[in-house]
């Protein structure tokens, strides 16, 4: 197993690097993406931005759970949402569609579950993968099988997985522009 995974081979480790589930806490207010800023900005006003960038990640999830394998993801928001986080509830759409469950929580209820407020990928319940940012620039990704860390993302997955929102019940609850 690898060590780091540098930010630009995330989706490559995704076609490879495990079998069965990929469990994401998206704990950061924002983040800052190259291939998102024009369509951030595009976002913000007011027009669709398309998925321009995003085609290889989303076909990355259709093919995974096309062989049965299960991604999820649960998003901390604040109330009310910050612009980027009303972005990333607009795509959502998009990877949802592509296979992905990506669900809501907000973030006083996660501080009050006593939830970390770190990314991190679960995969396999086996492997965790903790996010390392220059400010909200995404490093890559630690890799660690430590059963203590794995025990822990586990915990974080579980309860985090039963306080979420759908995003179906989610989406109708935010406004968005677009």
């Amino acid at each position: 197993m690898p060590d780091f995974i540098p930010a630009d081979a995330i989706t490559e480790y995704f076609r490879t690097g495990f079998q069965h589930t990929a469990w994401r806490l998206e704990a950061r207010r924002e983040y800052q993406v190259d291939y998102e800023s024009e369509r951030y900005r595009t976002f913000l006003r007011g027009e669709d931005p398309g998925t321009a960038g995003r085609e290889g990640w989303l076909n990355t999830i259709r093919d995974l759970t096309g062989r049965g394998v299960r991604v999820e993801r649960v998003r901390l928001f604040d109330q009310p949402p910050s612009d980027y986080q009303r972005f990333l509830l607009w795509g959502t759409v998009h990877t949802v569609a592509a296979g992905e469950d990506i669900r809501y929580l907000p973030r006083a209820e996660a501080e009050q579950t006593d939830l970390p407020m770190v990314d991190f990928w679960l995969f396999d319940s086996r492997t965790v993968g903790r996010f390392n940012f220059d400010g909200d620039r995404s490093l890559g990704m630690e890799l660690t099988d430590d059963p203590a860390e794995v025990l822990r993302a586990c915990q974080v997955r579980d309860a985090a997985w039963h306080y979420a929102i759908p995003y179906a019940d989610f989406r109708t609850r935010v406004p968005s522009p677009v």
